[in-house]
């Protein structure tokens, strides 16, 4: 989620820092606008257009960010989709909750597990999720993004774990709520 919001800023930060950044969205023209941008602010970077959500289009994003950066040290889940809509209201509307945790929870599952192995090899990788402090402290109309911010939590604190031992680390920043396009 490069192209907007906490993950553009996020992008620049860590370019000004020094950091050689790929940029993954799905919005190839604010992709692009945004991989302009970076390099008069800090550092190198890649774009990689992908939908997050969808298996076969992370997959391939994956498989060239790792055939072409050979040293990958970070990962930031960013990507995120809210809705806000009461759970009475959702009654007929499993679609919600199914589409919230493929890019939320399975999208961030699935590109972690496609860099670990790299990040096993290298000894030391690590992951940064980007979350909400209503994960912790759960507000009404939004369970659908908390159940699915929740699961990558339990996950990460899995990750952690098993295999902290071998270098993986994980950080979960807990947003208050942020003024951004998805929001």
């Amino acid at each position: 989620g490069a192209s907007s919001g906490i993950g553009e800023a996020a992008a620049r930060q860590l370019a000004k820092a020094g950091a050689r950044v790929c940029l993954i969205a799905r919005r190839a023209d604010e992709l692009a606008r945004v991989q302009r941008a970076i390099p008069s602010a800090g550092g190198p970077c890649w774009e990689y257009q992908a939908d997050l959500s969808d298996p076969e289009s992370l997959d391939a994003c994956a498989a060239a960010i790792l055939e072409a950066h050979p040293r990958i040290d970070v990962l930031v889940n960013n990507a995120a989709r809210s809705i806000r809509r009461s759970i009475r209201d959702s009654l007929e509307r499993i679609h919600d909750y199914e589409r919230t945790m493929r890019l939320n929870y399975f999208g961030a599952l699935r590109l972690t597990l496609k860099l670990l192995p790299r990040f096993l090899a290298q000894g030391h990788g690590h992951v940064v999720n980007s979350s909400t402090m209503s994960a912790q402290l759960p507000i009404p109309l939004f369970s659908a993004y908390l159940a699915s911010k929740s699961a990558l939590d339990s996950f990460s604190r899995s990750l952690v774990a098993e295999l902290g031992h071998k270098g993986i680390t994980v950080t979960t920043v807990y947003f208050p709520m942020v003024r951004t396009p998805m929001s």
